[in-house]
């Protein structure tokens, strides 16, 4: 049973003992501050939530390193959660005490965050921080954790995001500007649906070129410019058999017979033979293929100094330079301007292709490799619009009704 007494300098100090037998107290100004904190301590004790004062004081960045430590996470998830601990919450959190950091300071360091940053850091920032505050409640640390119904600003759609490109233009403007090297690449990476890791990992043990096929058996991931094989992939479902259409079989094979696969089996790889890149392949490969196909921003011919350059900025502002090469232009464009098609972009097609023309969802989810449904029906799947068919019921015109095109007046 815990004790109240006043001490020589006027101030009271409430006594008990923790659930380890330990004796503790704590000093405050007024008998009744004193009273009350000793039965809020008694009462948690006997829930079994007790929570020695001192533990609070423990450094948010003393307890959030061993458990960034101990989580059991994929390479390239505790590589992604491990810089954006270090860049953006120890940053700002790592000096604080746990128990001095209340809702009302996470709210507004979020809404900050929220002004300049985009909503996906945002929201793992928020992520990682509740987890640490949890991992803290949990460990007796502090009583609650202040980062519980804290909000983050909606999504805001950009007209940039999740572009689809259509068959035609894929195989008509894309395909014949990609290099040869990598050409079979883009198209069976369009063809299939697949992600950009388990499309770069195929070997020739996962193609069977008489049936058309592709196995999804494992998958590439990059970690600080460095990859690595998974021998699985992305999830159970991710596991599959994809049907490969003609034009990207035909180009698998002219690939094949070019580019014959690596040691190993690894069927695209660099110049060197070794593994692409994402980031390699994304600057000095795919962008530059979108502008000479037209896609992304402009390159225009002149007499004098020939190849212009024209380019759009992410507020919308519209630049122009030239240049004595049509090389320098595109890598200038493909480096300047904003927004653009990007390589996962062609899954998306992939799946809107498919649900465009009506295959059954179970059989779209399947090939696209969702543990989900849900998944396939809200993240992938965006069907094309359809004017023409919903124009076509509005303006029909019923017999019944009268002369076509008629107007009732109202009264």
């Amino acid at each position: 049973m815990g004790f109240v007494f006043k001490t020589p300098s006027g101030k009271w100090q409430a006594n008990w003992r923790d659930p380890a037998g330990k004796q503790k107290s704590k000093t405050l100004p007024t008998k009744r501050e004193a009273s009350n904190f000793l039965a809020d301590v008694e009462s948690s004790t006997a829930r079994g939530s007790y929570v020695s004062p001192a533990a609070g004081k423990t450094r948010f960045a003393d307890h959030a390193a061993p458990w960034l430590a101990a989580r059991s996470t994929e390479l390239t998830t505790a590589a992604r959660d491990k810089s954006v601990m270090r860049n953006h919450v120890v940053a700002k959190w790592g000096e604080w005490q746990l128990a001095k950091i209340d809702h009302m300071a996470v709210q507004a360091w979020v809404s900050d965050l929220a002004a300049h940053k985009s909503r996906w850091l945002v929201a793992k920032c928020l992520q990682l921080m509740s987890n640490v505050m949890r991992s803290a409640v949990r460990n007796r640390l502090i009583s609650f954790n202040p980062c519980e119904n804290v909000t983050v600003p909606a999504i805001r759609k950009r007209d940039t995001d999740d572009r689809i490109i259509s068959r035609t233009d894929l195989r008509t403007l894309l395909l014949p500007v990609v290099p040869a090297r990598h050409r079979a690449l883009v198209a069976v990476a369009a063809g299939t649906g697949l992600r950009w890791g388990e499309v770069i990992g195929l070997r020739m043990d996962a193609v069977d070129l008489d049936k058309g096929t592709v196995r999804v058996m494992r998958t590439v991931v990059e970690v600080a410019g460095k990859t690595s094989f998974k021998s699985y992939p992305k999830s159970r479902a991710g596991a599959r058999t994809v049907p490969l259409p003609g034009w990207a079989l035909a180009l698998l094979k002219e690939h094949l017979e070019d580019y014959p696969a690596a040691d190993g089996g690894l069927i695209f790889t660099n110049e060197a033979g070794g593994g692409l890149r994402r980031t390699l392949f994304r600057s000095r490969i795919w962008r530059p293929a979108l502008v000479r196909a037209g896609l992304l921003g402009e390159v225009n011919i002149y007499d004098d100094e020939p190849f212009e350059a024209v380019w759009t900025d992410e507020d919308g502002n519209k630049f122009s330079e030239r240049f004595d090469t049509h090389r320098k232009a595109v890598v200038h464009v493909a480096r300047h301007q904003a927004g653009g098609l990007r390589f996962h972009d062609l899954r998306h097609s992939y799946g809107t292709w498919l649900a465009d023309e009506g295959v059954p969802v179970n059989k779209l989810q399947k090939v696209m490799g969702h543990e989900n449904v849900i998944t396939t029906l809200q993240l992938y799947v965006r069907k094309t619009e359809d004017h023409e068919a919903i124009l076509d019921v509005l303006n029909d015109d019923d017999p019944d009704d009268g002369a076509a095109g008629a107007l009732i007046p109202v009264r």
